[in-house]
This record gives C-alpha cells, structure tokens and sequence, in this order.
C-alpha cells in the first residue's frame, strides 16, 4: 500500500533521535544549526497530549528553525493515539508512532516495543492514525523482542501497508535494551524490502561509523542517539566527513553557553539543564572533577561559574 503521505525529501541523512532528557526545544535548536536534517522532540505520552498536562505541553514546544521537525508520541490506546495525532498535525511535519521504547513502565501499559508482540493490532492503530491525520506518520521499531522473536520485516512490512511514510529499525531486541551490538544486516534487510523510506538507529558512535553503516546498508538515512548527547557538533562532523573525508574535533563544553542562552530563553528546569551540563563535559581531561561540582551545585549562577572554567 503507497503511503497516505509523502514522508519530506530532506537535505542529508542525519537525524536526531528522540531522547527523553536530552533532546529539548535548546537541544535541537543546537543540533539543527550544526546539521541535522531533522529533529524530533522526546517522546511524548498520547494520553498526556490529549488531556493537555502540562509537563507534556511544555515538551511540545518547537524553534523557528525547526523545520521539518517531529513529534514522537508513544500510546497503546487506539482512540487516544488518533486524538493526540490530530491535536499535534497542527504543530508538526511529522508525527513518530514509538514501537521501539524497551522501558518496562511504558511496555507494561502495552505501548512503545510492546507493540511488536500484537501486529494485528499494531496494524489497525496504524491504519487508524494514517487515516485521520494529514501528515506524514513514521514510526519506530526495534528488531523484536528478544532473539527468538525476531520480526522487524514483519512489523516493518505492516507498517508500510498501514500507509506509514517512513519505518526507523533501531538494531537491539526490547530484551537487548542499549546492550550487546546493533544488527546492521537486518536494518538492511528491511530496507531492501521495503518501498518507502528506511532509516537505521544504533552504535552509531564517529562519523567513520555514520559513513560505513550508511554505505553498507543502503537506509536513506540515520537516527543519531547517544553519539550526539552533550555533542550537538557531531553532526557537522558527520557532514564534514561525508563531503571531505576529514572534520573537526571541539570541546563540547564551549557549546554549552549557547545551550544555556536557549535554555533561559525557553525557562527549562534547572534540574535538567544541569543534565545537560553534565552531558557537555563527557570527555574532557579532569571531566569527572567537573561533573562532581555541577552535581553538588544548586542554582544556574553556580551552574554558570563551573562551566566557564571549561
């Protein structure tokens, strides 16, 4: 079945993964200045959307220059996943159904890499979603459940003939969580069955690797997870590397200024963003001295004084 919409032709293959803590409305405004082709917001509860809580709310907000820009929604609710898709087609390019979460309070409820274990059901929701809105819809999968249920084609094929735009296969079982190693062949696979666009998700740690598996499997493109926590840069790197074969390194703490300019901006809890500082001195000589400071400190002028010693 064709798509009942065109997933956007975007201008590289970069992509920011959504990830719960990391990346904010300052995180991917960030990521989208050095590169990235598109952004997604953290994952967000269909239920929450639709009964406008707040926290959630406060997830949904976008920059400017966002565009395209996603909205990742996770939900084992028929009707509340259509409400909530609806609601966000005003806002978003995009709308990411999550198949692929492996946290145990959110599988419990039957959503995010809960799903892979109903595909009957996971094709009426898709069907159901494709249908009632206007934009294009993903979605993300993992492999399976655990390496005696391996069913990404399947679940990806099912997706496909919901009229899904666009299928993401991170490469672990639910059971692998971030452990053991992505499989790359069978992200390939799935792109070699497929007729709409694929993108692969997993060890994706240097642009070299970026170059390699992008090259090797043939997917239209890349979803950047933990590689680009603290390292918004990465996707200059990426694209340095892919145009010239050579990039940059920097400290990744000197970016941290400009994240906490957009941070204010937006009034981001000081809880998170000293995450993210945190986030910003991975890999930096005397890191760990560092972080021990911005652990114990309790406001942003603190925060702020730590992190121009960087």
């Amino acid at each position: 079945m064709q798509s009942k919409s065109s997933f956007p032709k975007l201008k590289n293959p970069t992509i920011l993964s959504p990830m719960a803590g990391v990346t904010d409305i300052a995180f991917r405004t960030l990521a989208k200045k050095y590169g990235a082709a598109l952004t997604c917001t953290e994952f967000v509860s269909s239920s929450g959307v639709i009964r406008g809580n707040k926290d959630t709310l406060d997830l949904l907000r976008i920059h400017p220059s966002e565009k395209p820009v996603a909205v990742q929604i996770f939900g084992g609710n028929i009707t509340e996943v259509v409400a909530a898709g609806k609601l966000l087609e005003k806002q978003f390019d995009i709308i990411d159904f999550n198949c692929g979460c492996p946290v145990y309070k959110v599988i419990k409820n039957g959503a995010g890499s809960g799903l892979l274990k109903k595909p009957v059901f996971l094709s009426k929701l898709l069907n159901k979603l494709t249908t009632a809105v206007n934009v294009p819809v993903s979605v993300k999968i993992r492999i399976g459940v655990d390496e005696t249920h391996i069913n990404a084609l399947e679940i990806a094929k099912i997706a496909q003939d919901a009229g899904v735009a666009a299928v993401t296969v991170h490469g672990r079982t639910q059971k692998q969580g971030y452990s053991g190693s992505a499989d790359w062949d069978l992200i390939k696979k799935v792109k070699e069955k497929l007729s709409i666009p694929v993108f692969g998700n997993g060890d994706v740690f240097s642009p070299e690797t970026f170059k390699n598996c992008l090259d090797e499997s043939g997917v239209d493109g890349i979803m950047i997870g933990r590689f680009a926590i603290g390292n918004p840069y990465c996707f200059r790197q990426i694209l340095d590397y892919l145009k010239k074969g050579s990039y940059k390194s920097i400290n990744n703490a000197s970016l941290f200024s400009d994240y906490s300019l957009l941070a204010e901006r937006y009034n981001l809890p000081f809880m998170s963003v000293k995450q993210q500082a945190i986030y910003f001195t991975k890999g930096l000589i005397g890191g760990s001295k560092i972080r021990s400071k911005l652990v114990k400190c309790k406001n942003i002028s603190e925060l702020k004084v730590i992190m121009a010693i960087v």
